[in-house]
């Protein structure tokens, strides 16, 4: 079964409304299962024009995971504090089953 990453960029617009957030998604995501694989990045744009301020990738074990906590009790209740200070988006992935090797 493949795995399941949130995938955000965003910039922060209000720090002290989205230290509302940012206290408690870590622990909210990992009672989902969530593991921070980038948090906080810049990433180093290599091709193409884009101007990402922050970046984080949390994995899950499948995609249906990272729906359950985004559809969360427990994460709507902080996603205003978070829709209230930032810019940007947020998006659900799914990788590659293992042993795939098509690109």
């Amino acid at each position: 079964m493949p795995k399941g990453y949130l995938v955000a960029e965003f910039e922060v617009t209000d720090t002290e409304e989205f230290e509302k957030y940012r206290a408690h998604v870590g622990a909210i995501s990992a009672s989902f299962g969530g593991t921070y694989v980038v948090r906080r990045a810049t990433p180093e744009v290599l091709d193409g024009e884009w101007t990402p301020k922050r970046f984080v990738v949390i994995a899950f074990d499948s995609p249906e995971q990272v729906r359950a906590f985004y559809d969360s009790p427990e994460y709507r209740a902080i996603l205003p504090h978070r829709l209230a200070s930032t810019k940007g988006h947020v998006l659900l992935v799914t990788g590659a089953d293992q042993g795939d090797a098509r690109q």
